[in-house]
């Protein structure tokens, strides 16, 4: 236990409730302010979650600038406009180099580790808290102590440790495995903030029917996807880019993103078009086909189509146009051959819902924004107390952008809560 005392000029202390990006970014920024850092970690090491983000390599960031940046936030872009600039993209890469992690910029902007090793990433943030002497203790949070609207520090099962501020950087509830189990809500509506309703984004998406998974494991790269609301076929969202066929749905880049603008999905309202073939029109695409007929005019159309799809897909692709597949390819109609042209510039997916909220990269939803300072990342509600990463009710599209939200939200707060702002 902790004294509740502290002299006038004995440095601020400050407990950060969490080792992820944000908790470790936090204490890293505190420490660097002066202040005397207290990190808990319920885990046995730091940075669980962050080892296996990226697939394991652990997509630190997006060399972008600000206001690209903010187009890639769906949910409460402008409050974070004062963290990122305070803490740019181009900062969390000049950190990290400087921390002896080497960078590279992949296809749209992605930044990894050369070594293609998010361990890396996770050592060179336990040793600079480690060298800026933040304690860190893998203990288990219970419970924060707030009386007359301030937060006096946080409740172990060996008793309490009393601070001047606490940054909670919990997480959300995706990746329950690795620790994220939703304690930090708990924390905050214990403390009187308001949680917004929670649920999976950058999640798979399951889909009607067996048309996944009879392509699963298929992977398709320089597509078009759209997901459409089926009562007003309106297109919510359109991108350019990857997508995997699973036994449960789809996934990949291009869904993840998708997902995020999904906010009430239910069985028949959305579904999925997949433009196979985005770089040709219809009338190009159809004289493609009637030039494979051509050359192999006396075979069957299950075997006259390897030139235009993927061996997986044609199976599956024949039985969507509704062809008879041992037709031979100089006696397909021409409005057969239409429905081949339609079917490849919109392959249509209908959706059930989402995959479950701990297969999800982030949680949407979380504490809310309109009762946090967006300058200091401070509760508007309990002095003390600040807030920073997944927690909060911000998150983006897959590329980078959430890690440097964490890293961003989490400098802003880790500075604010040694100054005392």
């Amino acid at each position: 236990m902790t004294s509740m005392t502290r002299s006038p000029n004995d440095p601020m202390r400050v407990i950060v409730i969490g080792g992820g990006a944000a908790g470790m970014m936090a204490a890293i920024a505190a420490a660097d302010a002066g202040a005397e850092v207290t990190l808990f970690e319920r885990n046995d090491r730091v940075g669980k979650k962050l080892r296996i983000t990226g697939k394991g390599r652990c997509n630190v960031t997006n060399d972008c600038d600000l206001n690209e940046f903010l187009t890639n936030v769906p949910t409460n872009p402008r409050f974070l406009y004062t963290a990122l600039a305070r803490f740019s993209t181009a900062d969390t890469k000049e950190f990290f180099e400087a921390e002896g992690v080497a960078l590279k910029t992949e296809r749209g902007k992605r930044v990894f580790p050369v070594s293609d090793r998010a361990g890396d990433i996770v050592s060179a943030m336990e040793r600079a808290c480690l060298n800026r002497g933040v304690h860190i203790v893998h203990k288990k949070v219970q419970n924060m102590l707030v009386e007359n609207g301030s937060v006096l520090g946080v409740t172990t099962a060996d008793g309490d440790v009393y601070a001047d501020s606490v940054i909670v950087c919990t997480g959300g509830k995706s990746y329950s495995m690795t620790g994220s189990d939703g304690d930090g809500y708990r924390f905050a509506k214990a403390a009187g903030h308001t949680v917004t309703l929670l649920g999976p984004s950058l999640v798979p998406l399951v889909a009607e029917g067996n048309l996944c998974a009879s392509m699963q494991g298929l992977s398709l790269k320089n597509v078009n996807l759209r997901v459409i609301e089926v009562a007003t076929g309106k297109a919510v969202f359109e991108d350019f880019g990857e997508m995997l066929f699973t036994h449960f749905g789809l996934t990949g880049p291009l869904v993840l993103s998708a997902s995020a603008h999904l906010l009430d999905i239910m069985p028949g309202k959305y579904e999925v078009r997949i433009d196979l073939k985005p770089a040709l029109d219809e009338k190009t695409l159809d004289n493609r086909i009637l030039a494979d007929f051509e050359k192999y005019r006396n075979r069957d159309l299950i075997n006259a189509l390897d030139d235009l799809l993927p061996q997986k897909m044609i199976a599956p692709f024949v039985d969507l146009c509704c062809i008879d597949p041992r037709k031979k390819v100089h006696s397909v109609t021409r409005e057969e051959r239409e429905r081949m042209v339609h079917t490849l510039k919109a392959m249509t997916v209908p959706i059930r819902g989402f995959r479950p909220l701990n297969e999800a990269i982030v949680t949407r939803g979380g504490v809310a924004v309109k009762e946090i300072q967006p300058k200091t990342m401070r509760s508007k509600l309990v002095s003390g107390l600040y807030f920073a990463g997944e927690i909060i009710d911000v998150d983006a599209y897959t590329g980078g952008f959430n890690l440097q939200i964490a890293f961003s939200t989490a400098v802003l707060a880790g500075t604010s809560a040694a100054y005392g702002e």
